[in-house]
């Protein structure tokens, strides 16, 4: 297939620490200019280090950049694949500066979130300018492809995880309770969140619109979408139930089984192995609850052939395949966003 337009594929993600000393230096990138005291820092340093100070999201990326390089090749695409991430190395600005000097002058960007707002869309537009503008005359022109959180790809791969997690309880059908979660954002963040004609919201909107998907696929009738890994300071609202809270509320209406689906995230980085598989796991036990986890999609070949899809859609004008009446956006060039009062960050105050 003829890729004349576009000669190379950069993987965009957020990073991770791969070392104890990575970890405070990452967790300052990731929080600076947010407020975040530095009590919450040392909390969250300690939740690394008690995974050695590795985070699995970079061995993920990787992973996931090699099988998408194959499902290319069978597709007979060529486009070499780099790997640059917001708040750890390989930086972005590093990684745009190797592709400019390898000769490449337009590329496509795949970002490892498939929604919308600022932090899982927005601000990998502004990953993109910041790395351009660091690399100067010289940068490569960067085409971000769109959002997928409704891809059926995206879709079928979380609902045979829910099937099988479900199976994986071996307790007749109604014991338990579906939950959904993903990653708390605040109020007003959430609140600015898609074009002002929509009114805003259109996160956490794509988020149960994604967890309705995969609870149909899955036939599971009944699920609750909640939310996790806050970090801003105490008083600044945050969307709300956390998943914590929640199993408090599910124990008092009886349920003693939950299937947590972790729909906000493509892989099994330490936020979801933390998060969910630690502290709300202990916390479930606590209560005598059951909890088991469904996995993510990043490393099934499903999900290579989704990047794979998005980018025929670009190189090829292959069909836009999509589940949900949202319009297929998020796709920007230059890190221009698709609309001008979209997705703005949140005022501190």
């Amino acid at each position: 297939m003829s890729t004349v337009d576009y000669d190379a594929l950069l993987w965009l993600s957020f990073g991770g620490p791969e070392k104890p000393e990575d970890v405070r230096p990452f967790l300052e990138n990731v929080t600076r200019g947010r407020g975040v005291p530095p009590e919450r820092l040392d909390e969250v340093e300690r939740h690394y280090l008690r995974f050695g100070g590795v985070s699995p999201i970079n061995k993920l990326n990787r992973a996931a950049i090699d099988r998408t390089r194959g499902e290319l090749d069978r597709a007979g695409i060529d486009l070499p694949m780099y790997f640059g991430n917001r708040n750890w190395h390989p930086m972005v600005e590093d990684t745009v500066a190797q592709m400019a000097a390898d000769g490449v002058r337009r590329a496509l960007v795949f970002t490892t979130s498939a929604f919308g707002g600022y932090s899982a869309c927005r601000q990998y537009d502004e990953d993109i300018t910041r790395a351009r503008a660091a690399v100067g005359d010289g940068a490569p022109e960067l085409v971000k492809l769109r959002q997928y959180f409704d891809h059926p790809l995206f879709v079928a791969s979380f609902a045979d995880e829910v099937r099988d997690t479900v199976a994986a309880l071996g307790h007749p059908e109604g014991a338990y309770r579906l939950v959904f979660t993903a990653h708390s954002v605040p109020v007003a963040a959430d609140a600015a969140a898609g074009p002002r004609s929509e009114g805003g919201h259109r996160y956490s909107r794509q988020v149960a619109e994604a967890a309705r998907l995969v609870a149909a696929e899955a036939e599971v009738p009944d699920f609750d979408v909640v939310w996790q890994s806050r970090s801003g300071p105490p008083q600044v609202p945050w969307l709300e139930p956390d998943i914590v809270d929640h199993l408090d509320t599910l124990r008092d209406k009886g349920f003693t089984q939950v299937v947590v689906c972790p729909i906000g995230f493509v892989s099994d980085h330490l936020e979801v192995v933390w998060d969910l598989d630690t502290e709300a796991g202990e916390h479930a036990d606590e209560l005598g609850m059951e909890l088991l986890r469904a996995g993510t999609p990043g490393s099934d070949p499903r999900f290579a052939e989704l990047v794979v899809e998005l980018v025929r859609e670009q190189v090829a004008g292959a069909e836009v395949r999509k589940l949900s009446e949202f319009p297929a956006d998020g796709a920007t060039v230059n890190g221009e966003p698709c609309w001008t009062d979209c997705c703005l960050p949140a005022r501190r105050p």
